[in-house]
């Protein structure tokens, strides 16, 4: 076996020179046979990191952000507690945005072949608030904790988010990270208390033993409320009082309290779904109101709702702006598939005298779709809950009847076998909206083979301070 210049678990300190898309910092080793290069994820460039090789190539590595050593000239301070979650809070917001920019045309042009792709980059949808825009958290229990003095595990009761590179340990929130509500989480210390105080451990994920697992929070912006769901191991043979503690979240929340949830969940997995298990609604509501664009959308703990949605009223006006702009296709039907809970489609059918078809898997967020579109009065969309490509197998009807086909589909991308019965609809346009530019490229190239030419392309910071952002295309059939 060849000599690596760098071996697995080795660690490593490296200076960042630049930022690929992703948020995956560059460094550069330099050895005798020419430079070898360390991709650090999170990495800002003018940072010394100290970081573990994950993963050694002939010419390349993959490391894991273990520390920074030194900052970067670029970054600057902040009023708030860092998270991982929020690698580039530091990072001034118009340098974010500069290689935000950079680095998703840059993809385009690499991954999606498109050529002179500056020329068709329409507008930066920059988020209304930089600060305090997410409408949901999670954050986890363990009996283990990151303590930063002695940098390195400790055993303790921990409330807040995951270490960065464990599954195991979580850093205590003893402030509020900026990203989220306040005053929900400068008392995540006072709750954590409580818990400590009520005798019962945090979940020990080594030994999946313990009680306290996770922590979700949902928030209506349009209301100011906040609905919470206290996620559990069986409480079977403990003398934990659910309603206490939701006078608890009364007594620092008053009336911002919407609603409290206490789910059981039995799950010992490494990888678990917080939200799966059985859920008791302890008091108030189990859902809460967010308004969108003029239109009001009830949101379970288990609704698909977009995170920012200050900025997902922008994103969502710019692709209705080219789903109705130079109208084609004027008596044909407007579909949107992977519809969620039917948001865009609702604010398509506003627009539109056409019927307008929303298609999803996820039956419960049909489910959802159908009760926002009866509470919005909007009733020229009619919605399905089915597989995508076996909707369009069953109504072979719509083929040569869809005028603009708006495709918003999960991080995966579409499956190559349903974007083929896509383009098979023969639809005038398609304006594709994308929380992975990188399958969104990929699906470019089966498209421009299909005749559909790429004639506008959006970013949308979506997420200020991490590396994701979200892209809306805009094609037209040749």
């Amino acid at each position: 076996m060849e000599n690596r210049v760098v071996k697995k678990n080795q660690i490593i300190d490296i200076e960042i020179q630049d930022l690929a898309f992703g948020g995956v910092g560059i460094g550069k080793l330099h050895t005798e046979k020419g430079d070898f290069t360390i991709f650090v994820q999170n990495a800002i460039p003018g940072q010394i990191v100290k970081a573990r090789i994950e993963k050694s190539q002939k010419k390349w590595a993959e490391a894991a952000l273990l520390e920074v050593v030194r900052k970067s000239p670029q970054e600057i301070t902040m009023d708030f507690q860092p998270i991982p979650g929020a690698p580039y809070a530091t990072l001034p917001i118009e340098t974010q945005h500069a290689y935000k920019k950079k680095n998703t045309l840059d993809l385009f042009e690499r991954i999606g072949l498109e050529k002179d792709i500056e020329s068709k980059f329409d507008t930066f949808i920059e988020s209304p608030d930089h600060w305090h825009y997410r409408n949901k958290m999670e954050y986890s229990f363990s009996m283990i904790r990151y303590d930063f003095d002695l940098k390195k595990d400790v055993d303790d009761f921990g409330l807040g988010f995951k270490h960065r590179g464990t599954w195991w340990c979580v850093e205590n929130m003893d402030h509020e990270s900026g990203l989220f509500d306040a005053q929900l989480e400068n008392a995540l210390a006072e709750i954590r208390q409580w818990c400590i105080d009520s005798g019962l451990p945090a979940w020990h994920p080594p030994q999946r033993v313990g009680f306290y697992r996770f922590l979700v929070v949902r928030k209506s912006y349009s209301t100011n409320q906040l609905l919470i769901n206290l996620v559990t191991n069986d409480p079977e043979g403990t003398d934990f009082q659910p309603i206490a503690f939701g006078q608890l979240l009364q007594r620092i929340l008053g009336d911002r309290l919407a609603g409290f949830i206490h789910t059981i969940n039995r799950d010992i997995g490494d990888r678990v779904d917080p939200l799966n298990g059985s859920s008791h609604l302890i008091f108030g509501q189990d859902k809460i109101v967010e308004t969108l664009l003029g239109l009001q959308f009830e949101i379970s703990m288990t609704s698909f709702f977009q995170t920012n949605p200050a900025c997902a009223e922008k994103l969502y006006s710019q692709a209705i702006r080219y789903a109705i702009e130079n109208p084609i296709g004027n008596n044909k039907k407007v579909m949107d598939l992977f519809c969620g809970t039917g948001t865009i489609a609702q604010l398509l059918a506003q627009q539109s005298t056409q019927e307008v078809i929303g298609v999803d898997i996820v039956a419960s967020a049909i489910e959802d779709a159908r009760l926002n579109a009866q509470r919005n009065k909007v009733t020229n969309v009619a919605f399905h809950a089915a597989d995508v490509g076996a909707f369009l197998k069953e109504f072979p009807e719509y083929v040569g009847q869809i005028g603009t086909i708006v495709l918003d589909p999960p991080r995966g991308g579409i499956a190559p076998k349903t974007l083929k019965k896509v383009m098979a609809l023969g639809a005038d346009r398609i304006v594709y909206i994308s929380c992975n530019p990188s399958t969104q490229a990929r699906d470019l190239i089966a498209l421009r083979e299909d005749g559909y030419q790429l004639i506008k392309i959006s970013i949308a910071d979506q997420f200020p301070h991490t590396s994701h952002v979200e892209t809306i295309a805009l094609l037209e059939k040749k």
